[in-house]
Parts: structure tokens; sequence; C-alpha cells
């Protein structure tokens, strides 16, 4: 059995898998919220009542919203940012008492998808999570990516490529930088962008936002279709430098329809090619990619 946790802003998720990915349990609890020994202990006990529930012991992996740096093994880059500097893959290790494999969300996301899911027998495959942040994570040739300083993927702590006029300096971002696609691709971002622009208080989230769109209200139709044109653009950046087969979206972000119509409609006005046969698509395995990618860090005994 290969168990799967999948640590987020507000959920912890858990999953158990047989070695063919059928799944044997699952079940969600609260994250903890600012409290990095309530998230360990959390974490833990996910793991035991699994274990307890299925009557068997499984490899573990977990999905961050963040990594494990590889020069001091402590957690970096996480936009949960009580988690970052702690011990937590040493610290699961020794309170689990077995190996225990961490990767960024958005790597486990890719690595589900591209196991058995809408990147499936892909060569390349760049999965992206459009959400609380905005991450990413590369698969190439049966291989989850990490990179020398574990951030492949970290496309949303780049600068909003080809930006106009009005969008510099760009808005402040957690990491410390101005104008990071994060900042306007997010949930968040997209409600701020909302707000900002049209002087508004509400609608409150991402959701609203795009039914008031849907049912043709011009504020919100602008909204979006700014939102499209920073995407189409970002997305063109990626595509420039990894040539992917395909673009998977994660995250709450990825349940707008839109996007898979209208983006590949404009991105190629910004790839450097006459032609693009790089897919954009949904996730086959929705919000449950994230907590089988995780479970799928260790490879098929």
């Amino acid at each position: 059995m290969r168990i799967g946790i999948d640590l987020g802003g507000t959920k912890i998720e858990g999953i158990a898998l047989d070695n063919d990915g059928l799944e044997l349990y699952r079940k969600r609890i609260d994250a903890p919220q600012g409290n990095y020994q309530n998230t360990l202990n959390a974490i833990v006990n996910l793991v035991f009542d699994i274990e307890t529930k299925t009557n068997l012991k499984g490899s573990v992996g977990v999905g961050i919203p963040g990594t494990i740096s590889p020069q001091t093994g402590l957690v970096k880059n996480a936009n949960s940012t009580w988690l970052i500097g702690q011990p937590l893959q040493t610290e699961l290790k020794t309170l689990l008492n077995r190996p225990i494999l961490i990767e960024n969300d958005a790597n486990c996301f890719v690595v589900s998808e591209a196991t058995d899911g809408a990147a499936k027998d892909a060569q390349v495959a760049f999965g992206v999570i459009i959400g609380t942040g905005t991450g990413g994570g590369l698969y190439v040739r049966g291989q989850s990516i990490v990179g020398a300083n574990a951030i492949a993927g970290e496309w949303g702590h780049n600068a909003l490529p080809w930006p106009n006029p009005n969008e510099l300096p760009g808005k402040e971002c957690y990491c410390g930088k101005s104008g990071c696609i994060e900042t306007w691709l997010s949930g968040p971002g997209f409600v701020k962008d909302h707000h900002s622009i049209n002087k508004l208080i509400s609608p409150n989230t991402a959701q609203e936002i795009v039914s008031q769109a849907e049912q043709g209200n011009e504020y919100a139709l602008a909204t979006l279709n700014r939102y499209i044109d920073r995407l189409a653009k970002s997305l063109a950046s990626i595509i420039n430098v990894l040539d992917p087969d395909i673009i998977v979206l994660g995250g709450g972000m990825s349940n707008i329809n839109q996007l898979y119509t209208e983006v590949p409609k404009k991105w190629g006005e910004y790839i450097f090619s006459d032609y693009v046969t790089t897919q954009l698509a949904p996730p086959k395995h929705g919000d449950s990619s994230g907590v089988r990618g995780a479970a799928w860090l260790w490879p098929k005994s």
C-alpha cells in the first residue's frame, strides 16, 4: 500500500492506494493554521488513522506548498509560511519510523496526471496549480524533475511576461518581489485585480466573479479577459522554454471552463513558433490529483 498526504493551506487530505492505483481509503481534515507543531501532529495522526482503517502499513509521500532545501533539509519557499525553516521530512521520518518522500504539491499534481491522468503517455508535461498560490511541476519521460535547487517549475515567482504599462511595477508578493505571476494568476490575485480596477469590495470570491462574467456583467467579463490574457502570456513563456506536449491545470482557478478554449487562442501571439500543438487540459483526477501524486512518489514495487 502507498499513502499520499496533500498538505494544503486549509485542508490536509490523505489517501491509500494499492499498487494498481485503486483507492482503498481517503480522509480529509482541516489544516492547522499558523502552527508547525500542530501541522506535524495532524499529518502523523492522519497516516496512523489510514493504516488503522486499512489494517495495512504503507509507504508515505507528502506534497507540500513549498519544497525541501537540498542544502539544509529544511522547508523553503512555502506560502504556508509557518513551515519555512522547519525539519518536516526529518521529523516525519522519526515519528513514522520509515523513509518519507516529500515534494512540492505541484510536482505531486503532475506526477498524478502523468501516471494515469490527463498527461498519461506524454513525453513532457507541465502541471500548473492556480489556487491560493501559483505553482508548477515538470514531468519528463517518466520522471518528476526537482532540479539542482529544488525549484523546477516555480514559474509563479517569475515576473509577468510582456506586461502592459498599467501592470508595472506590479503587486507586492510574499516572496519579497513585485509583479510575480502569482500575484496576478492566483485566486486571491484575480479577486484583488477585480476590486482594484473597479473600486469594489465585492464580490468576494473568484467563483462569484466568474459567475457574473458568464451572466454578462461587463466589469466581471473584463476582469476575466484580463486574466485569460495574463495566463496566455505566462504559459507562453513556459512553452518557449520547455515546449511540453501538454499543460494540465489544477487548483481552484482551473475550474473556469473558458480557460481551455480562450487561452490557446491567445498564447500563439507570444509563442516563438509558427504553430503550437501543446494541449491545455483540465485534470482527470480533479482535486484528487495532488494527494494521488504524493502516493505515487514511491515507484511501483
